[in-house]
């Protein structure tokens, strides 16, 4: 075992900022040691769209963002020795490796050793029928679905197993957040399977890291209860490991935003269901006893992880054909702007009813509390607020029948003249779904097919 680790977070869901991983590889190419910069772009909606593009292109269902993220920092980790993990992956790990290469070319870059994880495709070796009998734990029930994609979560070995055949970057598909974290830690401290308190460790270094400029001020900051300064330059996070299993939470230098206890709490505690039990493929967490201390400006130290031994089965995200969405939306402004929105409000539903069912579509006027309403249109009462403003009037409608779909987008743009006085601004758009659900898969045949394969350039 050597120092400590130093891994940076360059982005925390598809579309992040894509220039703040700069200011991370540039502090992490002041340190000494091992250092990382993982990229965190996958969910189970980014992963849905990606198999239906692989669908159409067996050569997409990578990352849309992966030249627009890494032609900022390739080169530069390249020249300091900062390895990259990423899930940009997505639903095509292959397919990203050759685009990482063919991105170095154009930079100019020579000798990029690039690794794909590969394995946690379920259709590869079970029947649809076998993953539509798989228990759902979350989401839409399967039965007889048209199932297009279904992925199981893997666990951080595979990502260390590819790091050792010296690879510079590392893409997976579908992993474990945190496995972008524990895996370079594995890799480095040679820590066994076993370990489980160190296993735990390096699974919330990685649930702390994950969502970037969440645990340094972003999305916590809410002005005069929870001020957070500079946020237009808000910092992403960079983790310090020790080999004993001591973690500290930064962020890149010269940057904004804040690390503090509060915000590292509240990272902490996001998404976690149980915290004495949260279930990874490599240890399942007990984060009750985590104590975390202030320790400097922008710096949180974390101790207190616990872990047991990981659970018999792995989550998988199944996608299925989801039929078509509309979305439609008109602007009224001005004196009695609030009567008129309602007034077409009350038109579509109208006419989208002899279009498609009730039950699927969905019209609100968005301003006056429509986010606390539900598809029926049922939410907080209008009283007390005022006519003047600018409201929009929104319709979605999914369906199976995409002329139905489209249709009732059309009563909307249809408002311009047979409306109320005043509707402008008019937006709307139809696009094929899929939908998700959440199984548990039993683990041994997919490690037994997990595999890591350098791609050549």
């Amino acid at each position: 075992m050597g120092g400590d680790v130093h891994i940076g977070c360059g982005a925390g869901f598809a579309g992040d900022r894509f220039d703040a991983a700069v200011p991370v590889v540039e502090t992490l190419a002041r340190h000494d040691g091992p250092r990382y910069l993982i990229y965190e772009v996958m969910g189970e909606r980014t992963l849905a769209i990606a198999q239906r593009l692989r669908r159409v292109n067996p050569d997409a269902g990578h990352s849309p963002y992966l030249e627009r993220y890494l032609s900022r920092t390739l080169a530069a980790c390249k020249r300091h020795g900062i390895r990259i993990v990423t899930n940009m992956g997505n639903a095509n790990p292959l397919g990203a490796a050759r685009r990482v290469h063919a991105l170095a070319r154009d930079l100019g870059i020579d000798g990029l050793r690039v690794a794909a994880v590969l394995g946690d495709d379920l259709l590869t070796f079970m029947s649809p029928a076998e993953v539509a009998a798989l228990p759902v734990v979350e989401g839409i029930g399967l039965g007889d679905a048209d199932i297009v994609a279904a992925n199981a979560y893997l666990g951080a070995r595979p990502v260390a197993d590819a790091l050792a055949t010296g690879a510079d970057v590392v893409l997976v598909g579908r992993t474990t957040d945190a496995a972008l974290v524990l895996g370079p830690l594995l890799h480095e401290f040679g820590w066994a399977a076993d370990d489980w308190d160190r296993l735990a460790v390096g699974t919330v270094a990685g649930h702390l890291l994950e969502c970037a400029g969440q645990v340094t001020g972003g999305y916590f900051c809410d002005p005069g209860f929870k001020d957070v300064p500079d946020l237009a330059k808000l910092g992403f996070p960079i983790g310090e490991v020790s080999p004993d299993g001591d973690v500290v939470i930064g962020k890149a230098d010269g940057t904004g935003g804040q690390v503090s206890r509060a915000t590292v709490c509240e990272q902490l505690l996001y998404e976690v269901h149980d915290p004495g039990a949260y279930l990874t493929p490599d240890v399942v967490l007990d984060m009750r006893e985590v104590t975390l201390e202030q320790d400097g400006d922008d710096r949180v130290r974390v101790r207190g992880a616990r872990g047991a031994p990981a659970p018999d089965t792995l989550k998988a995200t199944v996608s299925v054909e989801g039929g078509w969405l509309g979305e439609a939306t008109m602007a009224y402004a001005g004196p009695n702007a609030l009567a008129r929105a309602r007034l077409a409000a009350d038109v579509l539903r109208d006419r989208s009813g002899t279009i498609a069912p009730a039950e699927t579509v969905r019209v609100e006027v968005l301003g006056t509390g429509a986010v606390f309403g539900n598809d029926a249109g049922e939410g907080p009462s209008y009283r007390g607020t005022p006519q003047w403003g600018e409201y929009l009037v929104r319709a979605a409608v999914r369906s199976a029948d995409g002329a139905a779909v489209q249709a009732v987008v059309d009563e909307v743009q249809s408002l311009f003249c047979s409306g109320p006085a005043g509707g402008g601004g008019f937006r709307g758009g139809v696009s094929e779904q899929i939908r998700t659900a959440s199984v548990l898969v039993p683990r041994a045949p997919v490690e037994s097919r997990v595999r890591v394969e350098e791609v050549p350039s």
